[in-house]
């Protein structure tokens, strides 16, 4: 029986909760926080052209480390938060996490990769989703700054939200992609409802 993705809104005929989109798209980013972690070791001291230090006036002494880069690689512990809750959901016993961060990021991606054919039945896998998700995305603004070309600029994203509010979000077209996807709400807009799309464009874009 065919369903509706509970993360992109499309229709899934597997009956799963992530479409085989969002499926493929969450064990990528998974995939690749444990390098992401690394990664932003290097980013962690401010860099010597940044403008920080004291200058030749005096003033402030160059900052330790880059409090925003410490604070984001923190937030890497909620991957194995989300281990501990397939578990506690499967009524098994809690994951052994040990060893230092980098360890146990490598522990939780590999459990939650070997959950995933449970997890996209998951009542809850959007929000393992929407997190894996955000947490990818803000370490790659560090780390891989643009990976790829940005893609066909398709307009702003007219999906609305319960309480009446358009997304409003820059859409673009990834390149070998024929579906324009949201970076931020993650609604889909496949090439049949691109007439419409537009002219919900032209119409808010009158309005405002």
């Amino acid at each position: 029986m065919d369903t509706t993705c509970t993360h992109c809104h499309t229709p899934d005929p597997t009956g799963s909760t992530l479409c085989v989109h969002c499926t493929t798209r969450l064990t990528g980013q998974l995939q690749q926080l444990p390098r992401m972690y690394e990664a932003l070791a290097g980013h962690l001291s401010p860099g010597s052209g940044s403008g920080q230090g004291r200058s030749s006036k005096g003033g402030p002494a160059p900052l330790p480390l880059r409090v925003d880069v410490l604070d984001l690689r923190g937030e890497f512990e909620a991957v194995s938060g989300w281990l501990s809750a397939v578990h506690d959901a499967r009524h098994l016993r809690a994951p052994r996490l040990a060893g230092d961060a980098l360890t146990r990021l490598h522990t939780a991606v590999t459990g939650l990769l070997a959950h995933m054919p449970w997890i996209v039945i998951w009542p809850y896998a959007h929000d393992l989703a929407t997190e894996i998700g955000d947490l990818h995305r803000s370490a790659a603004t560090i780390v891989d700054p643009d990976p790829r070309p940005r893609g066909r600029r398709i307009g702003h994203c007219q999906s609305i939200d319960t309480s009446g509010t358009i997304c409003g979000a820059v859409l673009r077209l990834a390149p070998g992609e024929t579906v324009v996807r949201c970076d931020w709400c993650s609604m889909a807009w496949p090439p049949a409802t691109w007439v419409q799309l537009r002219a919900w464009q032209a119409e808010n874009a009158s309005a405002a």
